[in-house]
């Protein structure tokens, strides 16, 4: 009879067999919202699809969530699809998600958006870290694929525009799985190099999925963390990248990087052009200027008369002479009646008066203190005697050199009481010369008058 009970593993197994044989159940597509997830630090990801009336328990596990392009949370409409299947653990059924995307919202663009809203909070928008493009650069970086359309503009650009910069293209993925991890080594290597002045990182047009490389969080980290500026310059005008946001220049096109990098050679040669005009006009301005000086000069009453100009000036300097003389007179004679008037003043405050008063006031003060330390000392001594006559009287040997003696039970414990006492108890009794040892022989009470 007992062989008709199944056991709970049994049951449970027996089902998970039907459910995984079922073909209905291996590809489910389901739609619904997001609740109760959780991402465990092994990378799975677990959570509840819900609608107005039921809710399903689903999980996730590490090999396909790597996929996703955005991050799930709760209160997220979603589109899954999946195969469902029993966890024999708890004997519960569950939705095993294979692929998951936002509904009503592309995956893409919502991890575009939630990677921008993390970095803008990061701080790396902030235009105060952005880097300063140099003027004349002599060595640019270009990263990039070497066989696109982009690195063949960004180069005829740049040799068009500034020749004698130097260019270097470090090759890089610029599309699929592994392309924003070779952007962010062509960024990393560039930097150790130490050879360029500035880097411009993109590519050509393409869709959102081509272009997403340059949407990835390493590569914006890569492009942040550079010590030389970076431009970018990814697909078409209409086409805006993380990268964009965090780079130190955004170009519309990779032409237009290549143009933002240099200057022109035409406007160059140009503005030399007006400066050497300039420079002409204004050395020739101040040549004119010179000569009507110099014309100034020779016709002035010191070119044409010197020997006169030089006896004035002799006369001048004898006066000036006579005048420094005097001066330095009358300043020494000020300085030697104020050096008077110093000695006089320190001979009136002379310190050997002021000494000898000190030293008679000093003996004042020590027979002085003398004195009072004799008082103090006499009073001390006296307090002292008082102390020890008192301390005798209150001494016990003195007392029992009076005739008292002091009795002990043999426990040691002083008799104050005929009450401690028995006849024939032992006792001691402490004289001032010795103990008797003694044994009761009758014990009375206190004398009391109203039994007589």
């Amino acid at each position: 009879m007992k062989d008709k009970y199944l056991t709970v593993t049994a049951l449970t197994k027996y089902i998970k067999r039907k459910i995984d044989t079922d073909p209905h159940l291996k590809n489910i597509w389901l739609k619904g919202e997001i609740s109760n997830f959780k991402h465990h630090s092994r990378g799975h990801m677990y959570l509840t699809i819900k609608d107005d009336q039921t809710r399903l328990q689903a999980v996730m596990f590490a090999g396909n969530n790597r996929s996703l392009k955005f991050y799930p949370e709760n209160g997220m409409n979603v589109l899954i699809r999946g195969e469902i299947s029993v966890f024999e653990t708890y004997g519960q059924y569950q939705l095993y998600i294979q692929q998951m995307e936002p509904d009503g919202i592309g995956a893409l663009y919502l991890a575009f958006e939630q990677l921008k809203e993390k970095l803008h909070k990061l701080g790396y928008f902030d235009p105060v870290h952005k880097k300063e493009i140099p003027l004349y650069p002599k060595h640019i970086g270009v990263i990039t694929s070497p066989t696109g359309a982009a690195v063949r503009d960004i180069i005829t650009t740049i040799k068009r525009r500034y020749p004698i910069a130097a260019i270097t293209v470090i090759p890089a993925l610029v599309q699929g799985p592994n392309a924003a991890a070779s952007i962010q080594q062509a960024i990393e290597t560039a930097n150790k190099k130490e050879l360029f002045d500035v880097l411009i990182a993109g590519r050509g047009g393409g869709s959102i999925e081509e272009l997403w490389s340059f949407n990835e969080e390493i590569v914006a980290k890569a492009i942040f963390e550079s010590q030389i500026p970076v431009i970018s310059a990814v697909g078409h005008e209409t086409d805006i990248t993380i990268s964009d946001y965090v780079a130190d220049l955004r170009a519309p096109t990779p032409t237009g990087a290549a143009e933002m990098a240099v200057p022109s050679q035409f406007d160059l040669k140009e503005r030399v052009f007006s400066l050497n005009r300039s420079l002409g006009r204004e050395m020739k301005r101040q040549i004119i200027d010179h000569k009507k000086h110099i014309n100034r000069i020779e016709q002035s009453y010191a070119f044409r008369y010197p020997e006169q100009l030089l006896k004035q000036k002799e006369q001048e300097l004898d006066r000036f002479v006579e005048m420094m003389l005097k001066a330095a007179n009358q300043n020494m004679k000020q300085q030697a009646l104020a050096f008077s008037n110093l000695n006089s003043r320190l001979l009136a405050q002379h310190p050997k008066k002021q000494i000898e008063q000190y030293q008679k006031d000093l003996f004042q003060l020590m027979r002085q203190q003398t004195s009072n330390m004799t008082q103090i000392l006499d009073k001390k001594k006296q307090l002292v005697l008082n102390t020890i006559e008192k301390l005798t009287l209150l001494n016990p040997l003195e007392i029992m050199k009076r005739g008292f003696a002091i009795p002990y039970t043999y426990q040691g414990e002083i008799i104050k009481s005929v009450e401690q006492l028995n006849e024939e108890d032992k006792i001691k009794v402490n004289l001032q010369d010795g103990i008797l040892n003694c044994e009761i022989i009758n014990v009375e009470g206190k004398y009391d008058e109203r039994n007589e």
